[in-house]
């Protein structure tokens, strides 16, 4: 079994870091243009966090956690 270091690598390929660079103050939306990321272009494993909002604390390390700010603008991304 290959060893996966969350935020280094992932199943596919991507670190946190190159989602970072994708996403930071982006919004989620359903096409993309300067200010906004498509979420279909999300991997298969994500969550988006909201401010306020309860979440598990289980560790996935293939699953990227998108969190957002009130008006939905990405402020961090990392994998766990």
């Amino acid at each position: 079994m290959p060893l996966v270091v969350p935020g280094i690598q992932s199943k596919d390929n991507s670190s946190s870091e190159d989602w970072s660079n994708k996403l930071m103050g982006k919004k989620l939306g359903d096409a993309h243009d300067n200010m906004t990321f498509a979420k279909q272009d999300l991997p298969k494993e994500h969550r988006v966090v909201k401010p306020d909002s309860m979440s598990t604390m289980d560790f996935k390390p293939e699953r990227l956690n998108i969190h957002v700010a009130e008006d939905g603008t990405v402020t961090n991304v990392k994998y766990g």
